[in-house]
């Protein structure tokens, strides 16, 4: 089979942020940017981003600047992270977990990214996406994995240093492997027991082992999962997955064999569907993962080819 090209970007990738990592070590240009009247806030609270217009199905990031910003200002609002450059202005995430009840700005509510990142603007998703997942690494990393020691951020947030054995602990990402298994005319999807609903089938995933390639982690996961055994490996597209601290990883795999032994531990189900299927798979009796999803990228685009 010819290789196939993804379509489009995946859902938050694009962003319009320059990282300006040459930045990060200013300490006095890093004070003077927080201090800033133009500076931009990106506020998450227990891991949900400020948006308007969610009611009306037309979400869009806000993003706190100056007085606005009010409470949840660093360094009172919290924790924070110098996220980049939108043109001249800083942009910092900061933390505002700590509030029982924050009061946003105008008809602002905080709200789940996943709940609206297909219908969110492109660039939007991708701020948001990069704010929620380094604030949930801070989070995580309060403290030393070597000795225990209280740690403390530096590098404008981006590094987290131990107090006691002066360790540095860096931003983390964990990375996933996620393909579509093709058999000519057919594709092996799976119904995983961590599916919301019953009638969802998607592509088959599972995290790199070390030591382990990418096309070998496929390859493993396929037969772990499915009993499938697949031979040529080919690369798709990546997507961020901040939820909690993934990179998908995406691919298409040949299937050698098609008996399906499944691992009940991982699927209540497998099937091979065919294209026509998929096509109108509701009329079929099954859904297909969420449109923000690479592994919904990777269905649309195998049955395009």
């Amino acid at each position: 089979m010819s290789l196939i090209l993804a379509t489009r970007p995946n859902v938050y990738t694009g962003s319009p942020l320059d990282r300006a990592t040459v930045k990060r070590g200013d300490e006095p240009w890093i004070e003077a940017a927080l201090a800033g009247e133009d500076t931009l806030f990106v506020p998450v609270w227990r891991n949900r981003n400020l948006m308007s217009g969610v009611a009306q199905g037309r979400p869009e990031a806000v993003l706190l600047v100056g007085s606005a910003a009010g409470a949840m200002r660093p360094p009172a609002g919290g924790p924070w992270i110098f996220l980049g450059m939108q043109g001249a202005r800083p942009v910092f995430a900061v933390d505002v977990s700590a509030a029982a009840d924050p009061q946003p700005p105008g008809c602002a509510t905080f709200t789940d990214l996943r709940a609206v990142a297909g219908v969110l603007p492109g660039p939007d998703a991708a701020v948001l996406a990069m704010a929620r997942g380094l604030l949930h690494w801070r989070s995580r990393h309060r403290f030393c994995g070597m000795c225990g020691g209280a740690c403390t951020p530096h590098s404008a947030g981006h590094v987290m240093r131990c107090t006691a054995c002066d360790a540095s602990h860096f931003p983390r990402t964990d990375p996933a492997v996620i393909m579509l298994v093709h058999a000519g005319d057919r594709a092996l999807l799976g119904h995983s027991c961590r599916f919301p609903t019953a009638t969802l089938y998607s592509t088959l995933a599972g995290f790199v082992e070390p030591g382990e390639s990418l096309e070998e982690a496929v390859a493993r996961e396929v037969l772990e999962e499915s009993g499938v055994r697949v031979g040529r490996v080919h690369y798709h597209s990546s997507q961020p997955w901040p939820f909690p601290a993934s990179i998908m990883l995406g691919f298409y795999a040949e299937a050698l064999s098609e008996e399906i032994t499944i691992d009940p531990n991982e699927l209540q189900d497998a099937r091979w569907f065919a294209r026509a299927q998929i096509r109108d798979h509701q009329a079929h009796g099954f859904d297909l993962p969420r449109r923000d999803s690479i592994a919904r990228r990777l269905i649309e685009d195998w049955v395009a080819a």
